[in-house]
């Protein structure tokens, strides 16, 4: 049987549509990859996995390319209660399937926390460890693991995982951000002591999240803490939600704060598809533009823009 597998909109490898992969080539089956203008008759099954709710327009990665009834489809922008066979989600990677050469997947399920705009506790529940680190490290040609744990020292083992980390000496993303209204100062020194990267393997950078505008202080004092355990404020890189329960002037403020204590913002839209959500998200993630160029010039060039195309 060949199998088709469609990515519709992962920003990283898909780790379930990897273990499928893996678990259709065990049972002898050829798997391609799957894409939008493709006929399904072609092919003797195909899944399509979707992490996000909606897309902008642009985007050719579409919902409107899934079709219900010709796929399997799952992924959180999907149906958030739908999760691999119990034989699927205990197999291996199949990274060949990307031509990826390093390490994916989970230390820990599940979130301490009910944020309203998240969807994990609802998915996953309450924090437990799933693999240990040997488990997730499969390519050993590699050191570098992407940890996808949604709030890695929630783990009830997380000391066990970062003593693993060292022990190995991996290089290690943790891609969902760490929690840093809470973290400890046993946690600050354990992070210290592990070599964090981000996602591209290009910078000595940890991922935080400043989701809520009312947790300043809660975000001012985690700060705090981690600088106390020797990480230098360029270190750190935040995720900053926009568009859920804040006004542009929040969006604009926290941004700035970030950006004035010599970490990096990087702005998550709540709407994809909302313009106002899109084009800021396209100011501070476009380092260069965003170095150089104030938001209110980059609107208002933007408008001129669009107009001169209608």
């Amino acid at each position: 049987m060949i199998v088709g597998l469609y990515d519709v909109d992962s920003e990283i490898p898909n780790l379930a549509l990897m273990k499928l992969s893996t678990y259709h080539k065990e049972r002898g089956d050829e798997v391609l990859p799957f894409l939008a203008a493709m006929r399904t008759d072609a092919f003797g099954k195909v899944y399509a996995s979707t992490v996000f709710k909606d897309v902008p327009d642009d985007d050719l990665s579409d919902h409107s390319y899934l079709r219900p009834g010709q796929m399997e489809i799952g992924g959180s922008g999907w149906d958030i209660q739908k999760n691999l066979p119990p034989e699927v989600e205990r197999m291996a990677p199949d990274y060949s399937f990307y031509g990826y050469e390093h390490n994916i997947g989970f230390a820990m399920r599940g979130c301490r926390f009910r944020c309203s705009f998240c969807d994990v506790p609802k998915k996953e529940g309450r924090p437990k460890a799933s693999n240990t680190i040997a488990e997730l490290w499969t390519q050993r040609t590699s050191n570098f693991l992407v940890l996808l744990d949604n709030d890695f020292f929630g783990n009830p083992e997380w000391r066990e995982r970062i003593a693993e980390i060292r022990e190995f000496d991996l290089k290690v993303c943790f891609s969902q951000g760490l929690n840093i209204r809470i973290i400890t100062d046993e946690q600050c020194a354990a992070l210290a002591s592990v070599r964090f990267w981000n996602l591209h393997k290009t910078r000595r950078q940890v991922y935080f999240a400043w989701d809520r505008f009312h947790d300043e202080k809660l975000i001012d004092d985690g700060i705090a803490r981690v600088r106390a355990a020797g990480i230098k404020a360029w270190q750190m890189a935040f995720f900053i939600l926009i568009g859920y329960d804040t006004t542009p002037e929040q969006d604009y403020y926290r941004v700035e704060k970030i950006d004035k204590l010599g970490c990096d913002p990087f702005v998550m839209p709540y709407r994809k598809n909302n313009p106002y959500q899109r084009s800021f998200a396209r100011w501070v993630n476009n380092r260069p533009i965003f170095n150089t160029v104030a938001w209110e010039d980059y609107q208002s060039g933007l408008r001129k823009f669009l107009r001169s195309t209608n």
